[in-house]
């Protein structure tokens, strides 16, 4: 049966909780009293003219309001579309029109038409009349998605029913949530992938615990949750904090990691951007197992390690009712027995053919081949392949994965102003920067490197967040920005260090 639709069907089985964790406090509900809240909460938008289609927009931290509006949107065939406020700094009226919502609730202080204080729905009185009966189709589409946009305005989509039922079956499968998991959230419930552990609770009958970026570390340990879903950036800085603290207590990383986490992780969750394999390897180490996978907000979850198939290097096995092509060019193509989307909702002329191909097939963008098991390896972008004046095609991913093993960078682009040779922009971990180690990472990456792929000089950077505009919203470097930003500084011969 369709896990959306055994959500809507409800009420969950009592025992297991929702808690939003924030600093300096904690707040729990059981999954029953959610879901009877999401009621009165989807009776109180029925009230306001929210129907079957209609488009609810929620700008505004994760908290349990938030919570409430997605499932009660759900209970009434609505809509949900999640805005970031940190990506998106338009008014809840602007967003309103331009994103054709019913109604936008937000915690910031704003007052206008369609635009409601999401704390409205905490406290709503019973309702008398009863819900209608909702049954969703694999077609039909309960969330307006974005993209990171990292190469350009964000792009929206509706997300079917469909890919989400297929996605959270195929990670239950893996994975087997229930009883004793408590599931760590913190990254913005405006990314419909984090809204899938709180339906995957009330479904598998698991608890969720939901934080913020901010508040993340400081709320771990209490929370002890045993899954912690984390992009690459969060799981580095947790690294070289955990690497730091055995460094100066003189525990093991181990025991510095049980400070950190807790002590009941069963494993922890990355993907959205490339890992770093040496911070893959110090978390396995330190006994947190940490699977990788892969996907995009066009395809959804299509690859995924875990503890019965895991294979260093790769981002796993194909995931049930995906298909993984690679075309004659070397770049990835997904086919998907359920489509997330067939076109963009909101895009430039052009984008919706070049990225959706008839017959549910998506071409990523992505260089990676299949290996002989099946497992997914990816080398980066097509398009951030450097072509040299002498034809030679360089493919940078694997050069700045090398560099960024030292633990001195934090992060790096690798980029080509003459044709002729490499410069590797870089995000040292720490200021000032080290500029002999960098210099002797640069040495070691050479000599294992052929000619043509050595990098000639290197340049610091700022470190690269998604406030200065050079990481995009799901922490992935935003290439032509930061190319653009230190532009002087790479093709001026007299900058740089050198190896």
């Amino acid at each position: 049966m369709s896990v959306i639709n055994q959500l809507v069907g409800g009420p969950p089985r009592p025992g297991n909780r929702l808690s939003v964790a924030r600093l300096g406090t904690t707040e729990s509900w059981d999954l029953t009293e959610v879901w009877e809240e999401a009621g009165r909460v989807a009776a109180y938008l029925s009230n306001l003219g929210v129907g079957p289609g209609d488009r609810i927009g929620i700008l505004a931290a994760n908290s349990l309001e938030w919570v409430l509006l997605d499932l009660a949107a759900l209970r009434i065939k609505a809509v949900t579309a999640g805005f970031d406020p940190g990506k998106f700094d338009a008014s809840g009226a602007e967003l309103a029109d331009r994103y054709g919502l019913t109604v936008l609730f937000t915690d910031q202080d704003e007052t206008a038409d369609r635009v409601r204080p999401i704390a409205d729905v905490r406290g709503l009185p019973p309702s008398e009349a009863d819900l209608p009966t909702v049954v969703w189709e694999p077609g039909e589409a309960p969330a307006l998605k974005f993209t990171s946009g990292s190469s350009g305005p964000a792009k929206s989509l509706l997300a079917s029913v469909g890919s989400i039922d297929s996605s959270l079956a195929g990670v239950q499968e893996m994975f087997a949530h229930g009883p004793g998991d408590d599931i760590f959230v913190f990254l913005p419930l405006s990314l419909l992938q984090q809204r899938y552990w709180v339906y995957s609770a009330l479904v598998f009958g698991h608890d969720v615990t939901i934080s913020t970026y901010e508040a993340a570390f400081a709320t771990l340990r209490t929370a002890r949750p045993t899954v912690v879903m984390g992009v690459p950036g969060f799981f580095e800085t947790a690294r070289a904090h955990l690497e730091a603290t055995a460094a100066r207590t003189g525990v093991s990383p181990a025991e510095a990691a049980v400070r950190m986490f807790g002590d009941r992780i069963r494993y922890l969750w990355t993907g959205s951007a490339p890992a770093n394999p040496a911070t893959l390897r110090f978390f396995t180490e330190a006994g947190l197992p940490i699977f990788e996978g892969y996907g995009l907000n066009e395809t959804c979850v299509v690859t995924k390690n875990h503890p019965g198939a895991h294979r260093p290097g790769s981002v796993g096995q194909v995931l049930p009712g995906k298909k993984v092509l690679i075309d004659v060019d070397g770049v990835i193509n997904v086919h998907s027995e359920h489509p997330v989307a067939t076109r963009y909702e909101h895009a430039e002329p052009g984008d919706s053919e070049a990225m959706f191909k008839p017959g549910g097939v998506v071409r990523t963008g992505d260089l990676g081949h299949l290996d002989e098991d099946g497992y997914l390896f990816v080398y980066g972008r097509a398009d951030d392949v450097i072509v040299l004046d002498n034809g030679k095609k360089i493919v940078v991913r694997p050069i700045e994965e090398r560099l960024k093993a030292c633990p001195v960078i934090e992060d790096c682009v690798v980029t080509n102003p003459s044709q002729r040779q490499l410069v590797a922009i870089v995000s040292p971990a720490a200021h000032p920067a080290n500029t002999e180690v960098i210099a002797a990472a640069l040495r070691e990456a050479n000599a294992a490197l052929d000619h043509d792929q050595r990098i000639a000089k290197a340049v610091l950077a700022e470190r690269f967040t998604v406030d200065n505009g050079l990481l995009s919203s799901q922490f992935k470097p935003r290439r032509k920005q930061i190319e653009a930003r230190y532009h002087r500084l790479v093709i001026d011969p007299e900058e740089g260090i050198r190896a």
